[in-house]
């Protein structure tokens, strides 16, 4: 009976997107990274609370983190809890590594968390994007966009 309310609680389809980056960036290249997570922010993840609005990557020497993604606090942990807005190791291999890297040296490039999910067999990915801010036109182009796919989709039915 306990198990069935956890098959309910944890759900294994999590796909959890930054909606604002999207509207904020132009992307050039993805990746899906691994996470290094502690013991309870998995359960957090699997309950799907997880914010990545203000999530941003960042170099520390040759090793890639991501900063400000928000993982709440698990409820049934007491005092093995984590921290909420920790910084949290991706795992990519050597050379994305060092593309990325040099990539980021150029100006206006950044790395920015696009998609929370999880694989088949259970371990949560990141994915990530290079990316290059958009200017003010940009935006407006891409609203112009969204609003006459809408406009067609309407038609259609």
């Amino acid at each position: 009976m306990a198990k069935d309310k956890d098959k309910q609680r944890f759900a294994n389809n999590i796909n959890i997107k930054n909606r604002k980056a999207s509207f904020e960036y132009e992307f050039i290249e993805k990746f899906t990274a691994g996470m290094v997570l502690r013991g309870t922010e998995i359960k957090s993840i699997r309950e799907g609370r997880v914010n990545l609005q203000e999530a941003y990557c960042t170099f520390y020497g040759e090793e890639l983190w991501v900063q400000n993604m928000h993982i709440s606090a698990y409820e049934q942990a007491n005092n093995f809890n984590h921290e909420p807005l920790r910084q949290r190791k991706l795992l990519l291999n050597k050379k994305e590594l060092l593309k990325l890297k040099t990539k980021i040296e150029e100006k206006g490039l950044t790395i920015v968390p696009i998609r929370l999910f999880l694989s088949g067999r259970g371990f949560a990915k990141l994915e990530i994007a290079l990316a290059r801010g958009k200017k003010l036109h940009d935006k407006r182009e891409s609203i112009k966009e969204r609003d006459i796919k809408r406009e067609l989709s309407k038609i259609k039915f």
